[in-house]
């Protein structure tokens, strides 16, 4: 009588298991089904900390790490002191040229996003903080204060920011990451130019319809990537994020029963 029994609370375990598996799914659903937006993808662009479509200048010193290139102009005047490229230059050669049609794919992936769009009446950003989402303004200025971009903890928050026109970040003024938020994951989709300031510090990657000029001093954790025209710069640091390590799931309290072995 002992085997049938034991074999019987097997089987009751294992019926228990399953229901509160079911229950628990349908009360604590994956992170992706309710994830917000989607990074947008660069593709062959990813690699490239500077790309342009008819020149690259820089005045004067600096540091780029991560390859620049310019397609489908051939111009790159890299300044005296010369900037330094931890990197490959590409000029008008197919790589760069790929990257520009991947540049224009993902230009046109984030400024046709719609889901969940927040419109901005104030397109003032300095001194405010934003949580993940899509926001969507004429124009956008960081001045007079740090914009904070808050992931509050979560490894998968997405910032993409639409603008018909320009971006201008203020002398000194710059992105602020905070809770676990990452510059890979923050898009600048630009309609016209963006303009970043002396000294200023810019977070994300920034996709220009037209020009970017980085003034003196100025660091970007990200991409310059602008699609038709020039990118300025003169001293600046400009580092590539780490690369993107996709959808990060976090446990579930379905995986801690699953650990719950049948003994």
């Amino acid at each position: 009588m002992t085997k049938p029994y034991k074999s019987f609370q097997v089987v009751q375990r294992v019926k228990w298991m399953f229901m509160s598996l079911t229950l628990i799914v349908l009360c604590f659903p994956p992170q992706d089904a309710r994830a917000g937006q989607a990074p947008v993808n660069l593709r062959s662009a990813s690699s490239f900390a500077v790309l342009a479509g008819t020149a690259i200048t820089s005045t004067s010193g600096g540091t780029i790490n991560g390859d620049i290139g310019v397609s489908p102009g051939a111009a790159f005047d890299p300044g005296i002191p010369a900037v330094v490229v931890n990197g490959t230059v590409h000029l008008a050669d197919p790589t760069a040229a790929l990257a520009q049609t991947d540049l224009t794919t993902a230009y046109n992936d984030a400024a046709g996003r719609t889901t969940d769009v927040i419109v901005l009446s104030d397109q003032q950003l300095g001194s405010k903080t934003k949580a993940p989402g899509l926001y969507k303004a004429d124009w956008l200025q960081i001045t007079g204060g740090n914009l904070t971009l808050d992931a509050g903890g979560d490894p998968n928050a997405v910032w993409i920011f639409q603008m018909a026109t320009t971006l201008d970040v203020g002398n000194g003024y710059g992105v602020i990451l905070a809770g676990g938020a990452q510059a890979s994951k923050v898009f600048w989709q630009v309609g016209s130019s963006a303009t970043l300031g002396t000294t200023s510090r810019l977070k994300g990657n920034i996709l220009a319809l037209t020009a970017i000029s980085i003034k003196t001093g100025a660091t970007l954790d990200g991409r310059a990537l602008a699609r038709n025209a020039a990118v300025t710069l003169d001293a600046n640091t400009l580092t590539l994020p780490p690369p993107d390590q996709g959808r990060i799931f976090k446990d579930q309290p379905w995986r801690l029963l699953l650990m719950n072995r049948v003994k």
